[in-house]
């Protein structure tokens, strides 16, 4: 097997995909900024490297002596300033492909995003083969921009110009496109912070019993790049992962409820709960707050729309289906919370 190194493999995604591999063995590299703990992989077998996706130079010597390289680091959240996330997600990626070929690294799973595609109300599943459509059209977006559509436009950009470097260098890149992803250690994608309100007392939220909402979790997300990294799929490669189908969102959140021994919320309508959002996110905006507010426009229409993609490639190409129920894998996460004292 070739020497792998994963970029953000301390984080929430990249700890489960570290300890994929090294549950099959492999003892992986891991790329760690210096000031970051080791917090989620402190108990692995791992080769630490030391760098960040933003110094093309020190990604130049962490990727030595490796073979394949698993991008996942990213800018993840849904504040902040366009500078930021194009800092990290463009240019970063940028920046590992051109180190990979000054180490004549041919092999690279990348991370990307569904949000490529859009995430707007939509009753369309959407695929591979889906143009790209990352921006969503707020109220007033082109006055007053979302934070949100700066993650996923960054994204939608960089799979587009790594896309071009590689084919202009002839690499080999698969990009993986997860869904919305919750597990073990997420604590920055919605779920755990859902989770943490109701419980502190939070008793209306927003919500619907009709929208689909597609999820996977990130133990079964992390088995898709192992499957991806033992295939070697040559060219380019887009594969979207998630669980084989979407649920109704009530209903995960209802079972995220239901295993943290709380009481679900009751639902707000959106013509509600919408002009709050907007306001908070304008004053949080206007105040330059370094935290997002608790509702966004971003946020409030993730509650409403109807979201679905066909994972119908991922079973074809790596043979890859989810191995967890939606129940099995949301009484896991609840559980890791428990234990280690968040809720």
């Amino acid at each position: 097997m070739d020497k792998v190194i994963i970029t953000g493999a301390n984080g929430f995604i990249g700890s489960h995909i570290t300890r994929e591999f090294c549950k099959n063995g492999i003892k992986p590299g891991c790329l760690i900024r210096k000031e970051r703990k080791l917090t989620n992989i402190k108990d692995l077998n791992v080769e630490i490297r030391y760098g960040d996706i933003r110094d093309e130079v020190s990604l130049k010597n962490a990727f030595e002596g490796f073979d394949f390289v698993i991008h996942n680091a990213g800018y993840v959240k849904d504040w902040g300033k366009y500078e930021l996330f194009h800092k990290t997600n463009v240019e970063g990626t940028l920046n590992v492909l051109k180190a990979c070929v000054a180490n004549e690294i041919k092999d690279i799973i990348m991370t990307g995003s569904i949000s490529v595609y859009g995430e707007e109300n939509s009753f369309e599943i959407k695929d591979e083969e889906s143009p790209y459509h990352s921006h969503y059209h707020y109220f007033l977006d082109k006055i007053f921009p979302c934070a949100l559509n700066s993650y996923r436009d960054t994204k939608c950009l960089a799979t587009k110009e790594a896309i071009s470097y590689a084919q202009e260098k002839g690499l080999n890149l698969t990009i993986l496109e997860p869904v919305w992803v919750y597990g073990e250690r997420e604590f920055n994608t919605g779920f755990y912070e859902y989770i943490k309100s109701v419980k502190e007392g939070m008793i209306l939220a927003p919500g619907s019993k009709k929208n689909k909402f597609h999820v996977i979790y990130a133990g079964d997300l992390a088995r898709a790049y192992f499957s991806a990294y033992q295939k070697r799929l040559k060219g380019i490669n887009r594969i979207i992962i998630g669980n084989k189908e979407p649920e109704l969102m009530a209903d995960t959140y209802q079972l995220f409820c239901q295993f943290a021994n709380i009481k679900p919320p009751k639902l707000l309508p959106a013509w509600l709960v919408y002009p709050i959002g907007f306001i908070m996110e304008l004053v949080a905006t206007i105040l330059q707050t370094k935290e997002p507010p608790l509702l966004t426009r971003g946020r409030v229409s993730m509650f409403y729309d109807n979201i679905e993609y066909s994972t119908k490639k991922a079973e074809d190409v790596l043979g890859f289906t989810n191995e967890y129920t939606l129940e099995e894998g949301i009484k896991k996460t609840v559980q890791w919370y428990k234990e280690n004292n968040f809720i």
